[in-house]
């Protein structure tokens, strides 16, 4: 009898040994994982020692490598060659921001001055992703951007010659093509062509591929500035294999499919990837002249939020205060709201009550001077310097972030607008809330090029208004005493 009591006690203590085990392994792993997380946002990659600096030469400050290949221009093709069979993908590649990255007047700008500003020491950082065959086979450097000589943007060539990534920020992607036997690489198992050899690239299809060149951090500081991936890779989108493609490489926002052949002689599939690689810069592709590019950029704007306004008051009462709620939901960017180039990505609200007569009573969010007004809602980022100060151009000068009020994935702003009902009004006044973006101020923009130079375009998002009756002192009080009555009885 002894011995049967007893076997039930160590069969208890060794569950609870296991359990025990178990929890300390599973609290080990969170923790690591936090903490891997914590260094993530801290301290992104940075070379400490000069061997690590050795082992990214000559590309360094950038990330980028060769698999150890010399590479010279003529490993690359021209890509009116692949016009030849991809007609319909090269004439939407050659309408989008990344066959304009090296063109782009405001990068050019920023890049001529931080070059002057570092001496040098920032070009191979900003050439890796915005003319890879530059800096990879050309020797590229920012005196290239005052000469004759043509570089090549983000194109053909540079897309299906990427062979791997050695992380997830600052040009971290293999460039490796491989002349001898003609491969290009991409998406489908099945693709055949009869000009090159094709091999399937798992790589192509994940958001990872994206990454390299949509996460930036700075290059001697590692401060995170740009975190477009990261931002995707801790939303609900990459819990649900939503990748950067599916929504950035469609015919416009909510296309799942896009039937048809990628070549001319390809097979007939049921989803064809665009190569429009559309986002949110209207203003750059009305630079370039293309109204239509222009128009898709404005429609992903268009489906990537709502405003509504919330806890609305029935009525205004005049000489008095009111407070209206509005609610900003990003419910269609796989990423924060706004994501990019943080100096310049803005999107506010412009709120405005106007009287009978259309004359404003109160506003807030209006452009002054080429920027959003003080005081203006805006969901943004604002970096600083070591000292602390804002970093409103000067890239290079960053140290930290100072605020971060963008809205996450599925995630939802409210804000509070109080004003004064002026006394002598009456009759109904009119509450616009109007959700507008810019991917720069214009302010910047003109400092940058000069008045006149480039006008941005203000792209309204989304927009809610409502009519709402203003009453007197007096007629407010006969209804609450009416009110007062009925809840006496």
């Amino acid at each position: 009898m002894g011995n049967n009591r007893t076997r039930p006690n160590q069969q208890v203590l060794f569950i609870r040994s296991l359990i025990m085990i178990a929890c300390l392994f599973m609290f080990i792993s969170l923790n690591s994982h936090a903490t891997s997380d914590i260094q993530k946002w801290q301290k992104p990659h940075k070379p400490e020692t000069q061997q690590q600096i050795e082992q990214q030469l000559p590309f360094y400050p950038s990330r980028t490598t060769t698999n150890g290949q010399q590479l010279t221009p003529d490993m690359f093709e021209n890509s009116e060659i692949c016009k030849g069979c991809h007609s319909e993908i090269y004439q939407q590649w050659e309408r989008s921001v990344m066959a304009h990255s090296w063109e782009d007047p405001i990068y050019k700008a920023l890049f001529k001055r931080a070059s002057k500003a570092t001496e040098g020491q920032v070009d191979n950082f900003c050439i890796a992703c915005h003319s890879p065959i530059g800096m990879t086979s050309m020797n590229a450097t920012a005196a290239m951007l005052e000469g004759d000589q043509h570089l090549p943007g983000v194109n053909c060539e540079v897309c299906h010659n990427i062979v791997g990534i050695s992380g997830n920020d600052n040009g971290a992607y293999i460039l490796s093509p491989n002349k001898e036997k003609h491969v290009k690489l991409g998406p489908r198992p099945d693709a055949s062509s009869p000009y090159h050899q094709t091999e399937y690239s798992d790589l192509h299809t994940k958001s990872e591929f994206c990454s390299v060149c949509h996460n930036v951090s700075h290059p001697f500081n590692s401060t995170p500035i740009e975190r477009t991936y990261d931002e995707w890779q801790e939303s609900a989108y990459n819990e649900q294999g939503v990748q950067c493609q599916d929504c950035h490489m469609t015919p416009g926002p909510g296309m799942k499919d896009n039937p048809g052949r990628s070549a001319i002689m390809g097979k007939e599939r049921k989803h064809i990837y665009s190569h429009e690689f559309t986002g949110g810069n209207s203003t750059l592709h009305q630079y370039f002249n293309d109204p239509e590019s222009a128009e898709l950029a404005r429609e992903m704007l268009r489906s990537a939020a709502t405003i509504e306004f919330v806890e609305f008051p029935e009525t205004l009462t005049a000489g008095q205060l009111a407070t209206v709620k509005v609610k900003v939901a990003n419910v269609g960017a796989g990423h924060k709201l706004p994501t990019g180039f943080p100096e310049g990505r803005e999107v506010w609200i412009d709120f405005d009550v106007k009287a009978a007569n259309q004359v404003s009573i109160y506003r807030s969010g209006a452009v002054v001077d080429g920027h959003t007004e003080p005081g203006t809602h805006s969901f943004k980022v604002t970096l600083g310097d070591a000292n602390g100060n804002v970093v409103d151009l000067n890239v290079w000068e960053v140290d930290r972030v100072l605020s971060d009020t963008r809205i996450l994935p599925y995630g939802y702003s409210i804000v509070d607008y109080t004003f004064l009902v002026p006394e002598d009004l009456s009759g109904d006044v009119t509450i616009n809330a109007n959700l507008n973006y810019w991917p720069f101020p214009q302010q910047l923009v003109d400092e940058l090029l000069g008045e006149g130079k480039l006008k941005v375009d203000i792209v309204n998002m989304t927009s809610t208004k409502a009519t709402i009756a203003v009453l007197d002192k007096e007629s407010k009080s006969a209804i609450a005493m009416k009110i007062n009555k009925k809840q006496l009885k």
